[in-house]
């Protein structure tokens, strides 16, 4: 009789898309799955759209950088604070809140370039604001999606779909805006952006969220950051992975920031031709998260993690030599499919693992790490850029990603040894081979 059990319980796991698609089960997920996917195509909209509208009135390289600095420092200083307070605060309010605020930015935004009065440092102040929101956001949205879902084994699965969910909109949205902005100017996408935000938030308001036990409001904040500090640097497959992300944020992101220059200066372009680049990059990344959604379990995420960082930085020292678009357009998704699956895989473990009255903390430094990083790697590819050109730039990003991805490979065994037990704990798996 034992011995007929795994049969049965293989006989019901989902198959083809229901197991691509099953954490569309959970009714809080769906809703938050279908008006996250109008809002993110508005805010990748806007980001091509601004950086479209830096380089159009300045033609520079480090003025890029630093939009690009403006915008995601926030997250690198405010984030661990914002972690504290994501496990103390009711999560589902706090993302109506910042919603509201991050539509009301991008209405000004749209407002300002439309009445012909926007100036650069409009655009600077409008991204530190944004910055400012974005930090408290993702790591209260990352946090928020364990709430979503009933049941634990598909976590991973909703993590995945989130990031192609991401990608699917980076796929379109940079697309529309490239016709968009050579059509109307860049307000058109600044305004779209401003209306998506109402899917969002008609989502989030829909959402019935049983309640949750949060930490103690009246400690303070840094000690719980401390708290968190010590978790995660004293759980070593924990401090690797975000290490390695960190790591991989500030030298190959930057890519992004720099992508106005490849295409008019390198590929001798125009807004259509940055809107396609951005597009074959998001097509990447949403090939590498349906990948990541058709796995069943966390198990062989850490060699996944180390590859696909080493695929990013080949994908951006290839895409450095290019000279012809339609090459180009595949070395960039080769990047895009490459930097998404190391992101997304290494959301998962790290989901999976930390205890859940931490989790807002880890998530901060994880959002840190992805996210907070980011803006000194834009600074210094701007600077770079200015200095040696944008193809050095990345080759030189590339090289040291590739050695961070080999570094973290070196250091897999170590992990097995601490995260196996804790997956068959947990169920994950049932045995242990070598």
């Amino acid at each position: 009789m034992n011995a007929q059990a795994p049969t049965s319980v293989n006989s019901s796991e989902p198959t083809g898309l229901m197991l691509i698609f099953r954490a569309l089960r959970h009714r809080n997920y769906r809703l938050f799955f279908a008006g996250q996917g109008l809002s993110l195509i508005g805010t990748w909209m806007q980001r091509i759209a601004m950086s479209w509208l830096v380089y159009r009135l300045t033609h520079s390289a480090l003025l890029l950088g630093v939009t690009g600095f403006a915008g995601q420092i926030p997250t690198f200083v405010l984030a661990p604070f914002a972690g504290v307070l994501a496990d103390r605060w009711d999560r589902h309010r706090t993302l109506l809140v910042t919603q509201a605020l991050a539509m009301l930015q991008a209405a000004v935004l749209a407002v300002l370039v439309m009445t012909r009065t926007v100036e650069v440092w409009h655009i600077v102040t409008l991204a530190v604001i944004l910055g400012t929101i974005n930090a408290l956001d993702m790591p209260v949205r990352q946090s928020f999606i364990v709430q979503m879902i009933e049941r634990r084994e598909d976590l991973g699965n909703a993590i995945a779909l989130n990031s192609s969910l991401v990608n699917a909109a980076r796929l379109i949205g940079p697309s529309v805006a490239g016709l968009l902005i050579a059509a109307f100017g860049e307000g058109i996408c600044f305004l779209l952006n401003a209306l998506s935000y109402v899917a969002v938030i008609a989502a989030l308001l829909a959402m019935r969220i049983a309640p949750r036990p949060t930490l103690s409001p009246n400690g303070r904040v840094i000690d719980g950051l401390r708290e968190g500090l010590s978790y995660i640097f004293g759980f070593t497959p924990i401090r690797y992975i975000i290490l390695l992300l960190a790591l991989v944020s500030l030298m190959g992101m930057p890519f992004q920031v720099l992508m106005p220059v490849f295409a008019e200066e390198v590929l001798g372009g125009g807004a259509h031709t940055l809107g396609f680049l951005m597009g074959a990059s998001g097509l990447g990344a949403l090939i590498g998260t349906i990948y990541l959604a058709c796995r069943r379990s966390v198990r062989g995420l850490g060699i996944v993690i180390a590859a696909s960082a080493a695929v990013f930085g080949a994908g951006l020292i290839a895409f450095s030599f290019s000279r012809v678009v339609w090459l180009s357009l595949a070395l960039v998704l080769v990047a895009g499919l490459g930097m998404i699956v190391q992101m997304a895989s290494s959301n998962t473990v790290l989901q999976t693992v930390v205890d859940d009255d931490k989790r807002g903390r880890v998530m901060s430094f994880f959002t840190m790490a992805f996210m907070g990083m980011a803006p000194f790697g834009s600074l210094l590819a701007g600077a770079l850029a200015e200095r040696i050109g944008a193809p050095n730039t990345l080759r030189l990003g590339g090289a040291v990603t590739v050695g961070g991805a080999l570094l973290f490979a070196t250091r897999l065994r170590g992990m097995r040894e601490i995260l196996h037990p804790m997956y068959r704990k947990m169920g994950i798996i049932s045995d242990l081979n070598p």
